[in-house]
């Protein structure tokens, strides 16, 4: 069986480890079945063929698509520069994708979709989303609940729909949730692998980041725990299964 590529951004070694930590349980995978790049310290291979791989998971981090080039520290831009340069190959040809928070405003930026801070950003913790009525047919979200929380925490966020895309999920904060392009080809707003523990844990890395006042971080935390977020993973299970 080929492997799935994972790519992260966080500089965090912290965060960074517990992310993958995260995927591997909500996806039901093994290190061994996985390759995992932290683009925060190494650049994409030279020879990297997406083909090998059974699909593309991008996990989330600080940095965001929508800040001018001026604004991105050099290993935001340099991390942004190298995801981007897959899209081309991963919607040309369909390949199974699954961008995480971060990953949605990468795949709406290589589709022409607005991104921006204008609306719909998200404090973090958990949000109730539902799905549209074009998720009733899609595999990774059949017979699902039709409401259920997921954990957010974004300053920007997908502004309309993005050509060629079907909506998948909503939320009254932020409308585009989840989206599919072409069949394989998805990306989420939520965090798809987080339980209130990682993100009890991100509240404690990134309190200073500008997401919320510090201040308020036992409050969120606390918020997070008393939450009933096991949708998402869900969601990243199936698109393991269906792709591996």
């Amino acid at each position: 069986m080929k492997p799935f590529l994972i790519l992260q951004l966080r500089p965090e070694t912290d965060a960074s480890d517990a992310e993958f930590a995260s995927i591997l349980a909500r996806a039901d995978l093994t290190e061994a079945r996985t390759k995992r790049i932290r683009l925060d310290q190494s650049p994409l291979p030279d020879d990297l063929d997406i083909t090998d791989y059974a699909g593309i998971i991008v996990g989330g981090g600080p940095g965001c698509v929508s800040d001018a080039p001026g604004d991105k520290s050099p290993d935001e831009a340099r991390v942004e520069t190298a995801i981007l340069s897959l899209m081309p190959q991963i919607t040309a040809t369909d390949h199974p994708f699954m961008g995480c928070c971060y990953g949605l405003g990468i795949l709406a930026h290589h589709l022409n979709g607005e991104v921006s801070k204008a609306r719909y950003g998200e404090p973090v913790g958990p949000s109730n989303c539902s799905l549209t009525p074009e998720a009733a047919t899609d595999p990774l979200l059949r017979d699902l609940p039709q409401e259920w929380q997921a954990f957010v925490g974004h300053k920007e966020a997908v502004q309309t729909l993005p050509p060629g895309c079907v909506h998948l999920v909503a939320s009254p904060p932020c409308p585009i949730q989840m989206i599919r392009y072409g069949q394989n080809v998805y990306a989420t707003q939520f965090h798809p692998e987080a339980d209130a523990h990682d993100f009890e844990q991100r509240i404690r890395i990134y309190k200073d980041h500008g997401y919320f006042p510090p201040e308020q971080a036992q409050g969120l935390i606390d918020g997070c725990h008393d939450a009933d977020v096991t949708i998402p993973g869900e969601i990243l299970r199936r698109f393991v299964a269906r792709f591996g």
